[in-house]
């Protein structure tokens, strides 16, 4: 009789243990997908200012088609992305062709002056920031949920239920190269 009480409370203990641990997988990883939301959502608005930032910039430089394709192709390419891989670059694109074109607003002292563009400028800025902040909590919420799919004892839960590692939010090769001050 002894032996069948102990059996169940090992049992009970099994099961609560499993649960708990799943439990903690399926937070952990939701909180993975609420994080990549909230930097979606960052995107989304930065997505929303381009054209206007465009258009600004267009009437006071006509001539640098090449940079407004490269920001209009990188937008439409963030709008076709289908996966959360594409997103990422898609973005990071984005963000290459956003930096060419405030750059191009420097060679316009009219443009920089505009009121216009200060206000979408900082808009944008605003925007970036939030960006950054949404990219490091959701890489705060991937390294938890991935601690948790990698060490023991949850990675026997996570490898049954077949929870899988997430990649982290990284910068794209050309923002992390050094940049050239000029005196």
């Amino acid at each position: 009789m002894t032996g069948i009480i102990i059996l169940v409370v090992v049992l009970v203990l099994l099961v609560l243990f499993v649960i708990s641990n799943y439990n903690g997988l399926v937070k952990a990883r939701n909180k993975v997908k609420d994080q990549f939301s909230q930097i979606d959502i960052q995107l989304k608005k930065r997505f929303d200012l381009i054209p206007n930032l465009v258009e600004t910039v267009k009437g006071y430089a006509k001539h640098e088609s090449e940079t407004f394709e490269k920001v209009i192709n990188a937008r439409n390419g963030y709008a076709n992305a289908k996966t959360d891989e594409e997103k990422v670059e898609a973005s990071n694109e984005l963000s290459k062709g956003l930096n060419h074109l405030l750059a191009l607003a420097e060679s316009y002292p009219e443009l920089k002056a505009n009121t216009n563009f200060e206000e979408l400028q900082r808009e944008l800025k605003d925007v970036e920031d939030k960006i950054s902040y949404a990219r490091s909590f959701y890489n705060d919420a991937v390294r938890l949920y991935n601690n948790k799919v990698e060490t023991i004892p949850s990675n026997i839960i996570a490898s049954l239920f077949g929870f899988k590692k997430e990649a982290f939010f990284e910068a794209a090769e050309e923002e992390k190269e050094n940049v050239k001050v000029q005196f």
